[in-house]
């Protein structure tokens, strides 16, 4: 073993095992408090003081309930405590009119408005800008900022553009408009996020106006399941409607390819031009089809008065300099001529033009050669302008490579002249490229001190870094770009409108590259003993073979105890003999919320290796997270091997990402025999998705959640074992239609006789279990396709249809024919603590809990219905779960939560592509205390209390 320098051996002591302590937090005597009060005190300090404990409560059974109303927010919020058990009371709050859906009311009221801003027609800095373009958002189309002293305009919101604007500090609270190109998850996934940021932005919300083709209605009744309508009154489509579409917004032109006038104000002019694919015989245009370039005119600015040249011609300073200035001839004061404004003024300063072209297909490219109203761009066939000619200064391309390289392409662009041609499509040479710089520096740091859970990103192989801005010009003239004026985009690359004497690319801002070694000096250079401690945690896999022989593997005799993994030297019976192309857990994203600069918003991505995958949630931008962890190839395929997604609840962040994951996998599947994708959720996700696949085909079956709880499971295996289909009177299954059996199917949580069974009640929520049959025996045979026994979903405290999930592997045999036991992953979901998800997490080989907050804002978590760190813990010990991973961290923790370590023996905080193989679960606490070393030197600041500061900021 090396040399460790003494001032380390406080961080190799073994962290010793606690014994379980009390899981439901409340004061002793609690008497009425103001939650606002509170919230308000915590909010003084970064480290609150912590909340009591009361005695630890056996969480298997609830005899009897209290009920109390505390004040929060201004308004009463009723909280509910549980239960007395053997003669002793413990109680655990959760804001019940949350998880029944019926807190809106207790919100502050806000009404969102469009911001009103007093414009600047002199403009003295005008700019387009690139954001977004990148290997780690290949998969979306890269954003652009048209941007002006008093107004900023957003071309296409992919996935991804909150986070980049968060990085590199772009208030998105100054944004007026949103433009898309085209309607689909690919230029439009990123916009539900960045409406509910805006709308929870200052006193009242921001709202943006949104803009795009008639396909935008489809999109924008799709999000009404899960954004408030105030948040999106501000739509307007415009164009012919495609089949099936509802009416638009703007009228239509006169022709289709005619220009559409969309914003007309002293600043710009923001035209749109319809571009449909060419089509032949009577074949309609699909939803999705239709693409938009847009026309940006600049005004003409009078030139600069010379009094000079008044004096000259006779004029008094006064009232006629005015009167020249604003285009009026006057008479001469001294001489007997007129003085014209041309006589005296210095030539207008012309007004720039930029178009943003969006032309996805060849079939595109055929319309957009005939489109008769951009004549008047052209130059003529030597390339001068004639009379008549705009001058085009700045061409933005959003088209694909395979397009742009196509030569009627070609041959359209030259139409331009000498116009700047900017390259945003997808370029090779920005593969390897992060564009988030703050989490990739993390993900190399990890690396360096734990490469076992922290595997190299895919995108640091760096084959292609060698590209600066110098070379760029350069590195455009392959064959992928055969015009002279054009410039392969990179992030926030800038073409200056104005000053006019700058007019131009200005590559100044485009970050500068940085790679893994780089990041490792920089570590070894901050803390000095961090390559003995990298060193000293390689060791713990070099003695993990040996050790392994001296554990002893618990639960053989199949009976289950309290707490069987106490001690170091104790397995759970299903890591024996465990192969590494078993499983392997990684944790897309640990943030919740909003994405962050360090964490994205949630997902969990289970690796069966060649049976395939699941995903556990999907915030937005998990495609992008799967490309970072696996590179390109490996990240497709990730997303061809799925054969499940499972969502815990209708939040925002848990679930906006999966449109695009979808799409891609239909994409990617075009042709080959393959069966759609289940998707298991809430029931208001089925109809978000039904309503986005009039949008685009996602080629998917949807299952509700509460048809795979355990009950249910029962009940179809039941109803197999009779050779019924469920659709039977007799049925068990048929029942439930008719809500006779709710107690068996929606267990103790949501039981007859409990107060949160009134949301069960509701009119319309029982499941029809007659439709859901034959998806159940679809996922039966997927998941022993997989290898998995079951997955089963698990109801839990934090709002209407919100779900946990337990997955069980099928046993398996080893050599010598023992029968060894599946290891088992609960997954928390959103949640407070709850004996349901204790009662399910029995014995699990991983728990996954969400953990919030810290333990001193116990009082902010339940009013919430989320779960303080401690709680997490104690929820997985009172299960007697091997291992605990705590995740879904609010963002006022920007790179690692507060937590205590004394109750962390078998916990781990989860980072953001953390990757962990069930093999390696004996040494994963172990790592904790290290890791903690990589962040000594940070406070625990609220960074999206930051962000949020500076987004309120506007004009």
């Amino acid at each position: 073993m090396p040399y460790v320098s003494p001032n380390l051996r406080f961080l190799f002591s073994p962290l010793k095992p606690t014994l379980s302590f009390p899981l439901f937090i409340s004061k002793p005597n609690p008497k009425p408090v103001t939650l606002f009060t509170l919230l308000a005190s915590s909010s003084s300090s970064k480290r609150p003081r912590s909340v009591p404990y009361r005695d630890s409560l056996n969480l298997a059974r609830r005899k009897s309930s209290s009920f109390k109303e505390r004040k929060g927010r201004g308004r009463e919020v009723a909280m509910e405590e549980t239960a007395e058990e053997s003669g002793g009371s413990s109680s655990f709050g959760f804001n019940k009119r949350r998880a029944e859906g019926q807190d809106k009311s207790d919100m502050p009221k806000k009404n969102p408005q469009l911001k009103n801003r007093k414009l600047n027609p002199t403009n003295t800095i005008a700019y387009v800008q690139i954001l977004g373009t990148g290997m780690d958002t290949q998969d979306t189309s890269p954003s652009v900022l048209l941007f002006f002293d008093k107004q900023r305009f957003i071309f296409n919101a992919g996935e991804g553009l909150q986070r980049f604007c968060t990085e590199h500090k772009i208030k998105l609270s100054k944004i007026d408009h949103i433009f898309l190109s085209r309607v689909c998850s690919e230029t439009a996934g990123g916009l539900p996020g960045l409406l509910l940021t805006l709308a929870g932005m200052g006193e009242e919300g921001y709202i943006v106006k949104i803009w795009g083709p008639s396909d935008l209605n489809f999109f924008v009744g799709a999000m009404k399941s899960f954004i408030p309508h105030a948040t999106m009154v501000h739509t307007q489509s415009f164009g012919p409607a495609s089949s099936s579409s509802a009416a638009v917004d703007v009228p239509n032109p006169t022709k289709a390819a005619d220009p559409i006038v969309l914003v007309k104000d002293e600043v710009v002019k923001i035209s749109a031009i319809l571009l449909q694919p060419h089509c032949t015989g009577q074949s309609q245009i699909k939803p999705g089809e239709t693409s938009v370039i847009y026309i940006c005119e600049l005004p003409e600015l009078m030139g600069k008065f010379d009094p000079k040249k008044a004096a000259a011609l006779g004029l008094k300073a006064g009232p006629k300099y005015r009167e020249l200035q604003h285009g009026k001839s006057v008479k001469s004061d001294r001489l007997d001529i007129m003085v014209h404004p041309s006589d005296v003024m210095d030539p207008p300063v012309p007004g720039p033009i930029v178009f943003l072209v969006d032309c996805p297909t060849d079939s595109h490219v055929q319309e957009l050669l005939s489109i008769e109203c951009l004549n008047g761009y052209y130059t003529d066939v030597s390339g001068h302008l004639t009379e008549s000619t705009k001058t085009v200064n700045c061409v933005i391309h959003l088209s694909p490579a395979s397009v742009v390289r196509s030569p009627n392409y070609q041959k359209w662009m030259k139409k331009f002249g000498s116009a700047q041609h900017i390259m945003a499509g997808h370029e090779t040479k920005n593969l390897e490229v992060p564009i988030l710089k703050s989490s990739a520096r993390i993900a190399a740091r990890l690396n360096y001190l734990c490469p076992q859970f922290f595997p190299a990103p895919g995108f640091w192989s760096l084959q292609h870094r060698n590209y600066l801005a110098s070379d760029a010009i350069a590195s455009s003239e392959g064959p992928a770009s055969k015009i002279r004026e054009s410039f392969s985009a990179e992030n926030l690359l800038k073409f200056t409108l104005r000053p006019y004497a700058q007019l131009g690319l200005d590559i100044s801002h485009i970050p500068t590259v940085i790679g893994q070694s780089e990041v490792i000096d920089e570590l070894n250079s901050e803390i000095p003993e961090i390559a003995d401690v990298a060193q000293h945690v390689r060791q713990f896999w070099h003695g993990l073979k040996e050790s392994r022989k001296e554990l002893t593997p618990s639960n053989d005799n199949g009976v289950m105890i309290e707490e069987p993994w106490l001690t170091e030297n104790t397995l759970p019976g299903c890591l024996e003999n465990i192969r590494r192309d078993d499983l392997e857990i990684v944790l897309l994203g640990t943030g919740s919320s909003q994405p962050s600069k360090y964490r994205n918003v949630s997902s969990v991505y289970i690796n069966l290796f060649s049976k395939g995958s699941l995903l556990l949630d999907c915030g937005e931008g998990t495609l992008g997270q799967l490309k970072r962890r696996y590179g390109i190839d490996g990240a497709n395929n990730a997303i061809r091997s799925l054969k499940c997604v499972w969502i815990s609840h209708i939040h925002a962040d848990h679930h906006t990402g999966l449109a695009r994951v979808l799409a891609v996998r239909c994409d990617f599947l075009k042709g080959v025999p393959h069966e759609p994708l289940l998707v298991i959720g809430p029931r208001q996700l089925k109809r978000y998705l039904d309503a986005y696949q009039r949008l685009e085909d996602l080629d998917m079956q949807f299952l509700d959640c509460r048809s795979t709880t355990e009950a249910s499971w029962d009940t179809f295996e039941s109803d197999k074992e009779s050779n019924n289909d469920g659709s039977s009177p007799e049925s068990p299954l048929h029942s439930n239609v008719n809500n006779e059996s709710t107690q068996d199917i929606n267990g103790t949580l949501f039981a007859r006789g409990n107060r949160m069974q009134s949301y069960w009640r509701q009119q319309g929520s029982p499941v029809d279990y007659s439709a859901a049959y034959p998806f159940l025996k679809s996922l039966k045979k997927v998941l022993g396709e997989a290898g998995l026994e079951a997955l089963i979903s698990v109801p839990v405290v934090h709002c209407p249809q919100a779900f946990g999930i337990v997955l069980k592997a099928a046993e398996r045999v080893n050599s010598v024919g023992k029968v060894i036991p599946g290891w088992k992953i609960v997954y928390s979901g959103d949640t407070r603590p709850c004996p349901e998800l204790v009662d399910a997490s029995r014995g699990a080989t991983v728990l996954i809990h969400e953990a919030t907050f810290e333990d001193g804002l116990v009082e902010e978590a339940i009013a919430r219905n989320h779960s303080t760190t401690k709680e997490a813990i104690e929820v997985g010990n009172s299960a007697g779960a091997y291992c605990i991973i705590l995740t879904h961290f609010s963002q006022r923790y920007p790179k690692i939560p507060v937590f205590d370590e004394t109750h962390m023996h078998k916990t781990c905080i989860a980072f953001d592509m953390m990757s962990i193989n069930i093999a390696d679960l004996p040494v994963l606490p172990k790592v904790l205390p290290y890791l903690k070393l990589l962040f000594r030197n940070e406070m625990a600041v609220d960074e999206s209390d930051d962000v949020i500061d500076d987004l309120r900021v506007a004009s």
